[in-house]
């Protein structure tokens, strides 16, 4: 027997000291990963800059060592706007680069927004001015998002055997009164304004005429940037492109390069042949191409140090209660005031990519963006888009600037509740009993639900009146700070305003944009406000996250969402979606629905 105890506690131990020591390890390797991802990376001559598009587009990107590993907790990885950007800057002076390849042959479908397209489109035209080449190539077909930024190219190619198709823009949305009905329950709404159609797929089973007047102007104006610029690089009319879609002229290759919107229907081989003679590569040589990833690591020879900061404040997703990297909570707001109180910092751009959310984190954000316009220049540079809580925190800047093709506006606050009285008593079965001490303490009735946001009665007559009082309030407090931010009266604010949702061009010629552009002009501008001659460095907050500590947060806390991710890849924005429509309940400032062209 007592062998036997002593040969149980010899097993016991060494899996205790196996285990130490493969945990051990496997920190040695993560550690290794981590630091070989900061290591300078050294340009060869006669380089090619390669731009793919096959992972998601962030204003920042999360440059994430382990985003390779197999495993759902590694976590995922984005290309930065502000990195390419940077990237494309560095090679316009950079002698090692020859030119650009965009091979965008895997581009993602949540690959950015159009006015995130525009900007670094526009970046890409800066780079044609120093003579260096710009080709693409696509071996499974353009998207029209994906054409739309290489027709800046000086020569565009696709496989022999892909599909190319221009439609235009359009889509649809759904709608939920039935459904809802069906299973017994009823929405609630309060809202101010008649443009603010963020809850009509709630109570309706179409668009209304306001929501359809402004979805059409918006999209309008930003398909018309799009076949300007179309036209312009291809030297194709916009009366002749719309007639080669409205035909559904354009559906494969032989089509394309027919209507001259391509230059060559060729194979890979082919373009690389290309590619090694515009970089003067002898055929038996292997091209020398360097990722956005790659090059981004490498030594910028002109950079110089500086004490003089502009800060650029990122601030993207859904305003809520939490801060993440794809979220906006109240920790934004310390982001600020810290950023104020640094005498180092001369000015802030604050760069949002957001269709808002909580109204009352929109304001505790923007009381911070108030105090900090009051002590140095504040720059709003609008992304893809800055629309309701996303616009209230931009409208005390001194200046703000948008894309083009931003989505921007929607100046309006909503209530929506949903009543399952139907579904609680006449369908499950449950019934209810209220008390309380004071007339109205069982406002709204209770959630006997629990986990599903539905409650168990409607609203009283007196309750609705309450709750539109409410709402009335916060939508003249959003007036008032956007007005007062503008230098308008309330008045002014109001005919712009009723949750109406602008493209950036309109939103320019009403008055709630000042300047046309993208980040870069926002740094520019801030650049001149705070007095700044080319002393000054960018530096980027929030500050990211510890890649070692993110990687051990992913595989404990978030193993759940972690896990969907991994399986479901892109699809999970899908699911996100379905998921944050429980969200959209409460008092909100916010887009009701995500736009995006494929």
């Amino acid at each position: 027997m007592k062998s036997f105890f002593k040969f149980t506690f010899a097993s016991i131990l060494g899996v205790i000291v196996g285990g130490i020591l493969l945990l051990f390890l496997g920190f040695m390797i993560i550690a290794g990963i981590a630091s070989s991802a900061d290591k300078s990376v050294t340009v060869k001559n006669k380089s090619i800059l390669e731009i793919k598009l096959n992972k998601s587009l962030a204003d920042r990107g999360v440059d994430n060592p382990f985003s390779e590993l197999d495993i759902p907790g590694a976590g995922s990885s984005s290309i930065g706007l502000n990195t390419i950007l940077e990237s494309i800057e560095k090679a316009k002076t950079d002698e090692k680069i020859k030119g650009i390849y965009l091979n965008v042959s895997d581009i993602s479908a949540n690959f950015g927004g159009i006015a995130s397209i525009e900007e670094i489109r526009n970046k890409l035209k800066e780079f044609k001015e120093t003579g260096k080449f710009i080709v693409s190539y696509n071996n499974f077909g353009y998207s029209q998002k994906a054409y739309y930024l290489t027709s800046v190219s000086d020569s565009i190619y696709l496989n022999p055997e892909a599909m190319m198709l221009l439609l235009g823009m359009g889509g649809e949305r759904t709608f939920y009164k039935k459904f809802l009905k069906n299973v017994g329950v009823e929405a609630q709404v309060i809202r101010v304004g008649k443009y603010k159609s963020a809850t009509e797929q709630f109570f309706r089973d179409n668009m209304s005429d306001e929501s359809r007047e402004q979805t059409m102007a918006y999209v309008g104006d930003i398909w018309n940037q799009i076949l300007k610029g179309i036209s312009e690089e291809r030297d194709i009319p916009v009366e002749k492109l719309n007639e080669i879609i409205d035909a559904f002229a354009v559906k494969k290759a032989a089509d394309a390069k027919k209507y001259n919107l391509i230059d060559g229907v060729i194979y890979q081989d082919e373009m690389n042949a290309i590619l090694r003679k515009l970089s003067d590569i002898k055929e038996d040589k292997k091209l020398r191409l360097i990722s956005i990833s790659d090059y981004s690591k490498s030594p910028d020879e002109d950079a110089t140090f500086s004490k003089n900061k502009i800060a650029v404040v990122y601030a993207s997703g859904a305003i809520g209660n939490e801060q993440s990297e794809t979220a906006i909570g109240p920790e934004l707001a310390n982001t600020i005031r810290k950023a104020r109180r640094d005498s180092t910092v001369k000015a802030i751009v604050l760069r949002i990519n957001s269709p808002g959310g909580s109204a009352l984190v929109s304001d505790i954000i923007w009381r911070e963006v108030e105090l900090a316009s009051q002590e140095k220049p504040v720059i709003a540079s609008m992304g893809n888009v800055a629309a309701s809580g996303g616009y209230y925190i931009a409208c005390s800047a001194d200046t703000i600037v948008a894309d083009k093709n931003t989505i921007t506006g929607s100046i309006g606050i909503y209530g929506l509740f949903f009543s399952g009285e139907e579904l609680i008593k006449n369908k499950i079965g449950f019934t209810t009993d209220s008390y309380g001490t004071n007339k109205h303490a069982a406002f709204g009735g209770g959630y006997p639900l629990m986990v599903v946001p539905v409650s168990s009665r409607k609203f009283t007559t007196t309750e609705k009146a309450i709750l539109q009082e409410i709402i009335n309030d916060g939508y003249d407090t959003f007036l008032t700070r956007v007005a007062d931010g503008r230098n308008k009266s309330k008045e002014e604010i109001h005919e712009v305003a009723q949750g109406r949702v602008w493209s950036a061009v309109d939103a320019k010629e009403n008055g709630l944009v000042d300047v046309l552009g993208g980040l870069e002009t926002a740094i520019e501008i801030a650049k001149e406000k705070a007095g700044l001659t080319d002393d000054y460095r960018i530096v980027s907050l929030p500050k990211q996250k510890d890649p070692i500590q993110e990687l051990l947060n992913d595989l404990t806390g978030e193993a759940k969402t972690r896990f969907l991710k991994f399986e479901l890849g892109d699809n999970y924005r899908y699911y996100n979606q379905a998921h944050s429509l429980m969200d959209l309940g409460g008092i909100q400032t916010r887009l009701p629905y995500e736009i995006e062209l494929n």
